[in-house]
């Protein structure tokens, strides 16, 4: 007897929005290009991709060239896609004071601006 198998396609359990951030945050946090272009490209289809070329004006022909682990999409690409998402890209750099103790800051945790006075 014949063993069938189905080839995986991740794309099959990104099925909420909380398993696509950690997904897409691992890819980022990789710093592989390839890998993010690849990410992007499994939410994508994840997603739809009918749905996410209309919401962004891209061909869909495109966007499955372009977010392939092949793929070199454009930052204004990226940007797109992730609107598209109902994400967005964000940077995160940590506070000077953070820097020097090893701790994230918080706005409670930071000295006050002094105000002027008329």
């Amino acid at each position: 007897m014949k063993l069938k198998t189905k080839k995986y396609d991740v794309a099959n359990y990104l099925d909420s929005d909380e398993m696509i951030a950690t997904y897409l945050d691992a890819a980022f946090e990789s710093g592989d290009t390839s890998r993010v272009a690849e990410a992007l490209g499994d939410v994508a289809r994840a997603r739809g991709m009918t749905k996410i070329a209309r919401a962004t004006g891209l061909a869909r022909e495109q966007l499955y060239k372009t977010l392939s682990a092949d793929g070199k999409p454009e930052l204004s690409t990226v940007l797109k896609v992730m609107a598209a998402f109902g994400g967005r890209l964000r940077s995160d750099f940590p506070r000077a004071e953070a820097r020097r103790t090893g701790r994230r800051s918080t706005a409670s945790q930071r000295p006050a601006k002094p105000r002027k006075v008329a």
